[in-house]
């Protein structure tokens, strides 16, 4: 059971871009354009340098 909702969330999710390329991991709901994030659009994300560190 944990496991089909932990996939169900992941499956919902995109990792998406601002304009300097830098990686956000956001639902697919919260973002329009998964290449171009505005400001409040990272809000709304994580930053996936605060998970994975910066050199990933």
């Amino acid at each position: 059971m944990r496991g089909e909702i932990i996939s169900k969330e992941y499956q919902e999710m995109v990792w998406a871009k601002d304009e300097n390329g830098k990686e956000y991991v956001c639902y697919t709901s919260d973002v329009k354009d998964k290449d171009h994030l505005s400001e409040s659009e990272k809000s709304r994300c994580l930053d996936s340098s605060q998970v994975l560190g910066d050199s990933w």
